[in-house]
C-alpha cells in the first residue's frame, strides 16, 4: 500500500489523517509543527510523540523531502535552485536577496502550458502539476540555507492551472502552526485564468498579482493567448471582484516590450484600465534571452512610461532585473537547465 507524504496535507487533513486513523487529533498539529517549524524530515526526531506512534506513522506515512541538485549564484546575490522530482522531472525555485526581506519565488507546474510569447518558460510546455508536497518543500530546502520573509508563487507554471495543490500549499504557508508566513508575504501570481481567481480569493487570504502586460486585446492576444479564452473585459471584472482585505491591492504586472507595449498610449489606456480596483503596478522591461524576438524598451521608453503613471497617482516600481546571468530573471526560468545538468 502506497504511504500517504503528509507534506500534501493541510493541518486540517492532517488532523482527519490521524482520526481517521483512530489516533487523537491534537497529534496532527504535534506533527504540524515538526514539519515545517523545525524542519523534520523523519518521524523519529518528532520526540514529544511516543515512540509507537512514531513507529506507526512511518509503517502508514511519509514525510517527503527535497535537496537542490544545481544552486547557481549570480553577482547581485540572486541563488537559483534546481530540485530533481521523484519521477526524474525537475523545477527551479530563485531566491531574491534584499536586506530584511529575501523573496523566495516557488514554481508550481514542471513547465507551463500558457505559451506567453514572451517567456521562455513556455517555450518547454507542461509536464504535469507539482503535488503541494513538492510546492512547500522548494520553501523547506531553501530555508535550510538562507532566511526568507516573501513567497511568490511566480516560478514555473500557472499556478491558478493548478489549485488542488495551490491552495493547500498558501494553507501550509500561512498557517500559525505551519510556516508562519503572514498572508500579507505570499503572493499568487496568474495570467488571467478568471474563476480560478474567484475560487482563489474565496479559499484562502492571499496577494494576488495579474500579468497585464498590454492594454488592447489584440496586441494582449497576441503575446498571451490566454487572452482569447479571457479579454482583458473579464479578466479586469474579475480584478474588481477578487476578494481584498482593507488596505490591500491586486499587483499589476507589466512587461514591457519595445514598440509593442511601451507607449505613452499604452500607458494612457493602462491607467484607464486599472482605475476600478485597488492596484499598484510593477514594470518589468522584458529581458532578453537566447531565440526571442523582443527587445528590451529603451531607458527612455520606461523612465516615460514610469512617470506618467507617477503623474496620475497609479503607485509604480520599475523593477530591476535581476539573476539575468544564471537566467533567473523573469520569464527565464528553466533556461540553462540542460547545459547545467550536461556540464555534470
Amino acid at each position: 500500500m502506497e504511504k500517504t507524504d503528509v507534506k500534501n496535507l493541510t493541518l486540517e487533513g492532517l488532523e482527519q489523517y490521524i482520526a481517521g486513523i483512530g489516533k487523537e487529533r491534537f497529534r496532527a498539529k504535534q506533527i504540524f509543527k515538526w514539519l515545517y517549524q523545525m524542519d523534520a524530515t523523519s518521524f523519529d526526531e518528532m520526540t514529544n510523540v511516543s515512540k509507537e506512534f512514531r513507529a506507526f506513522l512511518a509503517e502508514k506515512a511519509a514525510i517527503s523531502n527535497l535537496v537542490p541538485e544545481v544552486v547557481e549564484a549570480a553577482e547581485d546575490g540572486t541563488k537559483k535552485y534546481l530540485f530533481r522530482l521523484a519521477d526524474g522531472n525537475a523545477v527551479e525555485s530563485v531566491l531574491i536577496p534584499d536586506e530584511g526581506r529575501n523573496t523566495l519565488c516557488i514554481s508550481s507546474q514542471v513547465g507551463c502550458a500558457m505559451g506567453c510569447a514572451f517567456c521562455l518558460t513556455g517555450t518547454f510546455g507542461v509536464t504535469r502539476n507539482l503535488t503541494t508536497a513538492e510546492i512547500v518543500n522548494q520553501v523547506c530546502a531553501v530555508k535550510r540555507e538562507e532566511p526568507v520573509r516573501n513567497i511568490v508563487f511566480m516560478g514555473m507554471g500557472e499556478p491558478l492551472a493548478n489549485l488542488a495543490a495551490v491552495i493547500p500549499a498558501v494553507k501550509i504557508l500561512t498557517d500559525p502552526d505551519g510556516f508562519q508566513f503572514s498572508n500579507r508575504k505570499v503572493t499568487v501570481s496568474t495570467c488571467g485564468l478568471v474563476p480560478e481567481m474567484a475560487e482563489l480569493g474565496h479559499a484562502c487570504i492571499v496577494n494576488l498579482a495579474v500579468s497585464l502586460n498590454a492594454t488592447t486585446d489584440e496586441i494582449r492576444s497576441l503575446i498571451m493567448p490566454i487572452d482569447r479564452r479571457y479579454p482583458l473585459k473579464e479578466l479586469l471584472a474579475a480584478c474588481k471582484a477578487f476578494p481584498l482585505p482593507s488596505r490591500r491591492w491586486i499587483t499589476v504586472e507589466y512587461v514591457m516590450i519595445r514598440d509593442l507595449n511601451d507607449s505613452l498610449e499604452d500607458a494612457k489606456r493602462l491607467v484607464k484600465l486599472i482605475s476600478n480596483f485597488p492596484s499598484k503596478v510593477n514594470l518589468i522591461p522584458f529581458n532578453e534571452h537566447e531565440g526571442a524576438s523582443f527587445r528590451t524598451p529603451s531607458q527612455e521608453s520606461i523612465d516615460r512610461f514610469h512617470k506618467y503613471l507617477l503623474d496620475k497617482h497609479v503607485t509604480v516600481i520599475t523593477r530591476s532585473s535581476r539573476g539575468g546571468e544564471i537566467s533567473a530573471a523573469c520569464g527565464q526560468l528553466k533556461g540553462r537547465l540542460d547545459e547545467k545538468l550536461k556540464e555534470q
